[in-house]
This record gives C-alpha cells, structure tokens and sequence, in this order.
C-alpha cells in the first residue's frame, strides 16, 4: 500500500500497542521500525550460553486471571493475553542500604507486607496499615477520574475522596513529613523511588503511592520468556488484524502540508508514503528536532520540549555466572542496594560518574529457575545517571572507565550480600548510556523519557494531554507521552494516543 489511515513510527512497547488499537478499529495501519526487531527496550540478547533480559526487572499491574491488575486487562483488550506466559514473583523486594543499616525483604500483599513492617519498627504495622489504606483511596480516586473523562463530579470527589484532594499537590517527601512517619518506615516505604527515577523532593506523592500501591496489592510478574515475548505477541497481533510492519525501515521525515497538517512519512531509502496520521513512539525531541521541517514545528512544541527534563540514562551490568544462585546464596529476585536511603542524596550522587550510590539487581533464576542451563545463574544490575556526564567521556578512555564501573558494581552488591561472584563470571555485557543512545535513538541515553518534576508530573501532564497535539495529525505516545516511561504506562499511552487519533479521524468524516 501507499496510504495507511495511520503510520506508526516505532515498534517500541507504546507503538505496537497503539498499533493493535489502530487495527482493532478497522482502520489500515503501518508500523515502521529502523531494526531489523520488534520491541525497542523490550527485547533480549545472547551471549554464550546465556540469554539476557534487556531491561525489564518486573511488571506490575498483571495481578491473576483471578484477580486481574489494569495492565492484564489491556492486553485482553488488545487481544494478547493468551500469548503471553507470566511467572508470579514470590517477594516484592530486599532492601539494603548500607548507611542506616538495613536488610529489609518485603512480600507481596497487603496483609503480609504490613506484617513484614513490624521488623522495620514497632509501630511498623499499624502504621502501614494506615498508608495502604491512603494509597487505596488514591488509587480508588484515580480510577474514578478516569472513568469521569475529565468531568468528575466535586461533591463525589470530597465525599469519597477528601485524603486525595488534601495531598494532591504534595511532593513523596512532603507528605512523608505531614505524615509523621518514622525515618525507618519513611525509607522502607521509598524503596521503589528508583524504578521512577525521580527523588522524593520533585516526585509527585499521588503517583508514587498509586504505583506502589499496584505493586503490594497485585504482586508483580515476569514474562517466561524475557520481555522480548511481549513484543512478538504485539507483532504477532499486528499481523492477525492484517496491519503490516516493516523492519529495516527508518523514517527520515515526518510530512506535512501547506496547512501544517501531517500528509505522510518519507522513509531512508526515500519512499514516501501517504497518511493523515501519525503516531511516533519516539521521543520529541527526536520528532521535532530531526523528523520535522523547522518551519513545520510550533513554537509552543519546541518550547515545551526544551522545557522538560531528560530522566535517568541507563547503566546496566549482565552477567552470567558458571554457578547456581543457591551455590552463591543469592536468594531473591529483587535488591535494592543503596549506600544511603536519602533518595535526594542518591539523586544528587549519580550526577556524578562512579559515585552513584544505588542500584538496582536482579537475579533472573529466582524467579525462572530454567532461564539458564543447570548450575549457572543470570544476574543484572542497573544504575542511572541522572545528568549528561557520560558525554564527557572521551573516546579513549570509554571501555576502561565502563569496566571500572561495572566492576564497582559487582563489588557492592558482594559486600552488600556477602556474596562472591566475580570469580564465577563466565558473561559480561555492558550497556552505558551511549549503547541505550545508539540502539533505541534516545537522546543521552534516557530510559525513563522525561522526568517527573513537581511542575511536570503524572498529573499535570495528563490534564495539558490535548495541548501536547501541536501538529494537526501527529500525536506523541509510548514513554514520552503523558503517563511517563515503564512498561505498563507504555502500552498504556501507545493506547491512549491511539484513541485520541481515532477521535481526530472520525471529526474528519473518514
């Protein structure tokens, strides 16, 4: 074909998704992707005899067929469900942060996690008990404004919901503080800080408590086969619904006519193919600095781009190990590894290269016993830099001042566990923020898109959403869009921008 109602542009988590939805509707769709693979972050990766995840540590919002989170809903929608195989994880997380002395592991569900608490203070108990029922409510409140579209009624909101409205504006560590909570419970309850990638002081309180409300309630999962599943089940999908993908296809420009409506896409090679519509799961400052005629992009898109915050860029050790995690007494799936519990103090440290103080480590095994051969075990661990310092590198001194950090890495998480692995190292792979850089094409090396900021939240983006449409016909989606990057909130904007298009298709008659 030469004209689709739709093109998508990148077959990341948030384009196949917003794919599905696109062909779900009836409408023609092409999903173009510059790899010669689906998925984007979401993929895996072979070394010896080892086979890597390559960024997913763990999926919430999947819950049981039972008990079914809003993420497992969403792939029944998108008709998925059925090609996905989950592994339930057992515990939630270790907490080990060597300043204040803690070795925190925490489960799953509420009751068990609110017991778990009484080994963090006395109080522990009854005091999480009380938080979780706060994060139940935001949770509860969100789900309404949701379902209200944009018209909640107030007096609903006051009566249901006065604990939401009173924090509404509240950072974590502010309302922490309003909170009066005890530091060992504060800290405890702020282990998950990093999988936003944002500190307490600038992290809305609202969407911190509503994500780490999903994960106690509904327990977290992974895929059986690495989160590269995921993808070939959205492609796969794709395909049933008779939309076409097309690898090895990098879009160059972004069209647009002589009323700066989208008109259609010119790939590499030069082809150009007609639509009206576009959805780019790729980052802004990529589609309006580099797909886009300059005279095309608005000025208010150009300004709100440079005005937000590029999050966290990625720095991750795989490692596969000629020993069994129960060899080297690795027990659990999930550490957090800090050297301090201060999530500002962290924050700050990683602005620095070799100085950051926290981490995040999985040992695959823990949760899929066969993700590797006998006797050996998979491990992974991930840091960030939360500013531009990597491109301060130079080229000479690249590889040695990776390993350094690689090797920094392994030796806290031995001292932190008690643990010795490197001397059972039989894989390493190393992925800094130019490896993220250059295989997905996002500035710096970001793997979390645009940071929450107090100014620039979840919230807040979701109510300025329909501003974000500056160019009549393109929309913006995946990670960049308005729910923040990670894998669930993803497929959810890949969705959403993918019914906002539908919408701006049916008031054009077509």
């Amino acid at each position: 074909m030469d004209r689709y109602d739709v093109i998508v542009i990148g077959a990341g988590n948030g384009g196949l998704a917003a794919a599905c939805r696109i062909l779900n509707a009836g409408k023609t769709c092409l999903v173009c992707e510059k790899h010669n693979i689906p998925g984007g972050f979401a993929t895996s990766f072979v070394r010896g005899r080892f086979e890597f995840e390559a960024s997913l540590h763990e999926f919430n919002g999947i819950g049981t067929p039972e008990k079914p989170g809003s993420a497992r809903l969403l792939f029944e929608e998108l008709g998925v469900a059925d090609k996905i195989e989950w592994i339930q994880l057992k515990n939630a997380y270790r907490l080990i942060s060597k300043k204040e002395g803690y070795d925190f592991t925490m489960p799953f569900g509420e009751e068990a996690f609110i017991r778990a608490n009484a080994a963090v203070h006395p109080d522990g108990e009854r005091i999480v008990r009380e938080y979780l029922t706060l994060c139940r409510q935001i949770r509860d409140a969100m789900s309404y404004l949701s379902a209200a579209k944009g018209r909640p009624d107030p007096k609903v909101m006051m009566e249901k919901y006065p604990d939401y409205m009173a924090c509404g504006s509240y950072s974590v560590n502010e309302a922490f503080e309003a909170l009066g909570y005890p530091q060992e419970i504060v800290d405890n309850l702020n282990s998950y800080w990093c999988y936003l990638g944002a500190n307490g002081n600038n992290l809305s309180f609202l969407h911190y408590a509503n994500m780490l409300y999903s994960y106690i309630s509904n327990g977290a999962t992974i895929p059986k086969y690495r989160s590269h599943e995921l993808s070939l089940a959205l492609e796969e999908r794709v395909h049933e619904l008779g939309g076409d993908i097309w690898f090895n296809s990098e879009v160059t420009k972004i069209l647009t006519d002589a009323d700066g409506h989208v008109c259609g896409i010119r790939l590499k090679d030069g082809r150009e193919i007609e639509t009206r519509h576009v959805i780019a799961d790729v980052s802004p400052h990529v589609v309006y600095g580099r797909l886009m005629d300059s005279e095309a992009v608005p000025e208010k898109a150009r300004k709100l781009t440079n005005f937000r915050k590029l999050a966290g860029r990625g720095f991750t050790v795989f490692l596969g190990l000629n020993r069994s995690a129960e060899e080297l007494g690795i027990t659990d799936h999930n550490y957090f590894i800090y050297d301090t519990a201060d999530s500002v103090a962290q924050y700050e440290s990683m602005k620095t290269i070799g100085q950051t103080a926290a981490q995040a480590t999985v040992c695959l095994n823990n949760a899929d016993p066969e993700c590797s051969p006998p006797g050996t075990a998979i491990l992974y661990m991930t840091t960030l830099f939360t500013d531009d310092v990597w491109s301060g590198v130079k080229e000479e001194d690249y590889y040695r001042v990776k390993n350094e950090i690689a090797a920094a890495m392994i030796r806290r998480f031995e001292e932190a566990t008690g643990t010795q692995i490197a001397e059972h190292v039989e894989e390493i792979a190393v992925a800094t923020p130019e490896t993220y850089a250059r295989y997905c094409g996002h500035p710096q090396g970001t793997v979390y898109g645009y940071e929450s900021q107090y100014y620039d939240g979840l919230m807040n983006r979701i109510q300025m959403v329909e501003e974000d449409h500056m160019v009549p016909g393109l929309r913006i989606g995946g990670g960049y869009g308005e729910r923040l990057l990670g894998y669930p909130s993803s497929y959810k904007s890949g969705v959403n921008e993918a019914d906002r298009t539908l919408r701006d298709i049916g008031k054009e008659g077509m």
